[in-house]
């Protein structure tokens, strides 16, 4: 990926709804069109942060969950 991340987002050992609620809080600061990072390990994020995206016009740039820690970039829409 060529896009560098402007934010990194840590919710190891998180579990749900906390990442969610704290990508929501993170996203809130940047500067539309920026780039969140968020690494997890809860299996609910695979399904939870593109559904999160969907519903808030947020762009999923990268989504890595073959294996943990899953790794998600996020531009702030």
């Amino acid at each position: 990926m060529s896009e560098t991340s402007t934010e990194t987002l840590d919710t190891l050992g998180l579990r749900c709804p906390e990442p969610v609620m704290l990508i929501r809080a993170a996203i809130r600061k940047l500067e539309s069109g920026a780039l969140l990072e968020v690494i997890a390990d809860d299996p609910a994020t695979t399904r939870d942060i593109p559904s999160f995206c969907r519903f808030m016009d947020h762009e999923l740039v990268l989504a890595e969950t073959a294996a943990t820690p899953y790794r998600y970039v996020i531009r702030k829409g």
